[in-house]
Formats: structure tokens, sequence, C-alpha cells
């Protein structure tokens, strides 16, 4: 089969492996779409520890069930399904406290093992959800990014009734949380950018209030369009320094900051405000099993769909793909490589 192996830093190549060999709970996908990821990019680049090449990446996809391991029941072959790649063992001390996000022995497909950057990826029998047959396999591929924002938006608006919502990163997950706020029921939300090229891309599709936040006056024109409400919720899906200080300057007294971005680590933040101004301070990494269900229904009732705001590329193209991404040349907030063509 072929795949795209990530073998070190900036070097990606398409590769001859054999099909993997199921063990008995196993089940063998044929990937039909696999989404490139944010953190893909810090990996690609060698900028992430838990990646090690040579690894076949891909954590965001859909395809069809080709076979099935000797102690796999309730499967049929030939279903379409997205998968959760978040492995979790369900006997540490946190899956015991029913805490499974932050599982000891967490795994992750694409990550700790093979991924969907392939014809075919292997995957736990219990990480598969079936979707119906007509859910389009781009819009299903979304499942684990939505999942992801998701329970970040949830926790963050769960303080704020119709809360005024600003999203920084007009990225995937920032346009995805945009997406979900609107289900949760936000007032206004407002997308923050530097690339005036994603924040067209946003505005065409259904988010009426973008800034770029690289601008001076960028405070001045988010009070324009908030006023005397101001900002409730801020969700950071960028994570560097100036998203993290400007947050903090917005926000309002008593609001919440959902962090999802990890530019960088070391951060200086103002905690002598946050307490005097008691602004609540969150982080949000992955999902819970329910939230991925969650998810999977909101792409299946067609409240959330990749139109319009990805683009697709096929996975010989994937060096290519992870470089313009470096590089600021795709105008569109997501890219996924297609295993159909």
């Amino acid at each position: 089969m072929k795949v795209l192996s990530w073998n070190g830093p900036k070097q990606m190549d398409i590769e001859e492996r054999p099909v993997p060999i199921l063990e008995r709970d196993e089940v063998l996908i044929k990937v039909d779409v696999v989404g490139i990821c944010g953190s893909e990019i810090e990996g690609f680049l060698g900028h992430n520890s838990l990646r090690i090449p040579p690894l076949v990446m891909g954590h965001e996809f859909s395809g069809h069930v080709a076979e099935v391991g000797e102690a796999v029941t309730g499967v049929t072959i030939g279903s379409k399904v997205v998968v959760n790649p978040l492995l979790t063992c369900g006997n540490c001390k946190q899956c015991v406290r029913g805490n499974e996000t932050q599982c000891e022995n967490r795994q992750i497909i694409g990550v700790h093992r093979s991924g969907a950057f392939a014809e075919y990826v292997a995957v736990p029998a219990s990480s598969i959800v079936e979707v119906p047959e007509n859910l389009d396999s781009y819009t299903a591929a979304l499942a684990e990014p939505l999942a992801c924002t998701f329970r970040a938006v949830k926790k963050a608006m769960a303080m704020h009734s119709i809360p005024n919502v600003l999203i920084y990163g007009a990225g995937a997950i920032g346009l995805l949380s945009a997406f979900v706020a609107k289900e949760f029921g936000a007032n206004k939300i407002i997308m923050a950018d530097i690339n005036d090229e994603r924040l067209q891309t946003v505005r065409e599709v259904g988010i009426e209030y973008t800034l770029n936040n690289g601008i001076e006056k960028f405070e001045a024109k988010l009070e324009e369009i908030v006023g005397y409400k101001g900002i409730d919720v801020v969700i950071d899906a960028v994570g560097f320094q100036p998203t993290r200080t400007q947050s903090a300057k917005v926000v309002n007294p008593g609001g919440v900051i959902m962090n999802v971005g990890l530019g960088i680590d070391d951060t200086v933040v103002p905690i002598n405000h946050y307490i005097r101004s008691e602004i609540t301070v969150m982080g949000s990494f992955c999902y819970s099993r329910q939230d991925f269900q969650d998810a999977v229904q909101l792409l299946i009732e067609g409240k959330i769909s990749p139109g319009g705001w990805t683009e697709v590329k096929t996975l010989d193209k994937g060096e290519q793909s992870f470089m313009e991404l470096i590089e600021g040349k795709v105008k569109k907030s997501k890219i996924f490589l297609a295993l159909d063509k």
C-alpha cells in the first residue's frame, strides 16, 4: 500500500508498505479522506517530542471497514466509519476517576502508532464510530477536530448566557469553534487573525465579524462591534504571546479565556489582573467519548460542513501541502488529503 511517511524535519516521502496485519481486536480501515492537523505541522518541523520519525501521521480521517480481527463482533465489512484516535487504558487513576482525557497511558493514532496518511490503517475496533453512507467523507473527517472544539467551547460558554465570543485563529480549530459557539447560542462571534485572506474565507462561510488582531486599532475596532457588552469568552486557538497578552486586555471582568492553541509553552501572563478581575483561565486538549459522539451527530445532522473553507490535495502532494501551510500560502482553513482519487 502507499503511505506518506514523515522521515525527519521537513521530510515526507511516499513509500510502499505492506497492508497492516490485524491483531484480534483490530479493524482495518480503507482510508477515504484524512485532514492535516495543526499539531502535525509542528511534528513535521521536528518540534513535537511525541512524534518520532519514521512515522505515518494522520488522525483526522474517515473510511470504510475492509477487514476485521477474529475477536471483533458487531462491525460490518464495508460500513462507513470515522475513528476516535484517542486511545485510553480504562484502568489508570485518571480513567477510574472518569477523567479519560487525561489517561496516564493515553495513546493517539498517528502519534504513538501508525496513522491514516496511508491507504489502509489498523485501529482498535473500540475506536470506530459508524456513520451513514450518505455522509460526505470530507464532512465525516471533521469529527476529530470538531470534537476538540466541541469540548472546549462547551466548557468556556458554560458560565455565560448568550455571550459575545472572540476567537483567535482562523484555522480549522478556530473556525470550528465559531460554528460550535453558534450552535451553543453565542450572541456575537468575532474571528481574529493576522492573515487577511483567511479572514476573507471566514466571512464567506458566514462569520460576520472578523478583525486583523495585528493592527494598531484592533481593540478600538473590537469595541465598536461589541459595545458595552464587551467580550465574555475568548477562545485562543493560536497560543502565542501576543494573543495571550491581548486576551487578558479585552476579556470582561468575570470572563473566560479558553486556551486551545499550543503555540508556545513559557508565557508571561498577568496573574494579578486575572485575580483582581476574577477572570477564569482554562485549557482544553482533547475530548471525551461523549464529546466525540456529539460532534459526529452535528455532522450527520448537517449543522457543520467543510464547504467553502477547505481544500483537497492528493496524498502524493502531502509534503508540498505541509510546506505551503508553513509558508502561509494556504488561503483556506484546512487541507484534506484524498485517498480515493
